[in-house]
């Protein structure tokens, strides 16, 4: 029996690059080394690769008559709120499995506030926000300072740095208005959580989904927060290091797999937590399509400090999502 084929979609950076798209707008993408490294891992479980790369050249395939037995899936798209979801509803439009959330997950996590409020009509805890989508809207806000304001459909940290803490209303308009017009998208304000800040990976969907491990992180203050350029430079601004068990840790990563589970992702997800001011984790966005460079993205990075390498990491999510396409194939 000839072993399955798993097609393999994503962004890569550097020809975004050379289209044109500056290192900071690029920044989502991947680099040869992750695509390379993933490869190799599904190889490693006895199943065949190719690579098909971004969504136009999945289009341009599918049209031609290839199929995959499995895909999987990290492309980011380029433009747009729903970006994430793209290459997801392609492949339902053809009817091929693949890895990772599907496009309502995609589109809904990439918004900030739409994950936020979907989290917290699960009846999990999150920091009050707002969106300001004019300089108008900051008229009516009416959360208390110190509050903090990023993009809000961003990920990799982009628009997040020493000034996203906000301490009086003058910075607040300064900042929106800053973010407005370099991000050209509505900016997510929420109230600053004092907090240690962690980050916990789930592997798995719905009823199987599992604690990886979690991570702390510590920026420094130079950096302001875990942004753009804390993650660039990571290995001089920030500190990482497992959590002491005890309760906070098991509060933590509760939350964590009650977002994944609340927010249907699939098969695998990160999710960033911070502690609010009444000592209690508060959910901050999850990432349903996390980094899986296996040097210094997050997912492997926590994943490692808890026993579990990189070809088990990329196996347990490969496996998650064959259990799809056996159901498929059943159902066919």
């Amino acid at each position: 029996m000839e072993p399955l084929t798993v097609g393999l979609t994503y962004d890569l950076r550097c020809e975004h690059e050379a289209a044109g798209l500056c290192p900071e707008d690029a920044a989502e993408f991947d680099c040869e080394e992750t695509i390379a490294a993933i490869e190799g891992a599904i190889r490693a479980m006895g199943l065949d690769t190719v690579r098909i790369g971004h969504g136009r050249a999945l289009c341009q395939r599918l049209v031609a008559g290839e199929r995959w037995d499995l895909v999987f899936n990290i492309a980011e798209g380029l433009h747009g709120r729903s970006r994430e979801a793209q290459v997801p509803a392609l492949l339902e439009l053809y009817g091929i499995p693949y890895s990772f959330s599907d496009p309502l997950t995609c589109a809904a996590t990439l918004d900030k506030a739409v994950a936020k409020i979907l989290v917290r009509a699960a009846g999990l805890n999150t920091p009050d926000f707002a969106v300001v989508r004019s300089p108008e809207d900051l008229e009516r806000l009416s959360l208390p300072m110190p509050v903090f304001a990023k993009p809000l459909q961003e990920g990799t940290g982009i628009g997040i740095g020493p000034t996203s803490r906000i301490d009086d209303a003058e910075q607040l308009a300064g900042r929106v208005l800053d973010l407005l017009q370099r991000h050209r998208q509505p900016v997510l304000v929420e109230r600053f959580l004092p907090g240690r800040e962690f980050t916990t990976g789930v592997v798995g969907t719905g009823a199987d989904a599992r604690v990886v491990g979690t991570m702390e992180l510590s920026v420094d203050p130079s950096a302001g927060d875990y942004g753009y350029q804390a993650k660039q430079d990571w290995e001089r601004l920030v500190a990482y290091r497992p959590p002491e068990p005890g309760a906070l840790l098991e509060a933590v990563e509760r939350l964590a797999l009650d977002s994944h589970r609340a927010l249907e992702c699939r098969d695998g997800s990160r999710v960033d937590i911070r502690v609010d001011h009444d000592g209690r984790p508060a959910f901050i966005e999850v990432n349903p399509l996390p980094g899986l460079n296996p040097v210094y993205s997050d997912l492997p990075m926590l994943a490692r400090m808890h026993g579990v390498g990189f070809e088990e990491l990329i196996a347990a999510i490969v496996r998650s999502a064959l259990v799809r396409r056996l159901v498929h194939t059943v159902a066919a």
